[in-house]
């Protein structure tokens, strides 16, 4: 399927607003990342150094969507 979506996973490391977080990949590229709607509704926060699962489209990898917290 072209249109897949990528899960990977990054560490947090800014925090721009509450539902905007600065986020490095494992391949040390830093992108920008939001919350998913059911984290914004809950009010999720996450802190620096945290890991995230995050989920990219194939047509932007300087954007994701943040799923929840590593397990």
């Amino acid at each position: 399927m072209p249109d897949a979506t990528i899960h990977t996973v990054g560490n947090i490391l800014e925090n721009l607003n509450p539902v905007l977080y600065r986020v490095a990949l494992s391949n040390g590229k830093i992108i920008l990342a939001h919350l998913s709607k059911p984290l914004t509704e809950a009010k999720a926060t996450f802190q620096p150094d945290q890991r995230v699962v995050l989920e990219l489209t194939p047509f932007d990898f300087d954007q994701a969507r943040i799923l929840r917290l590593e397990d």
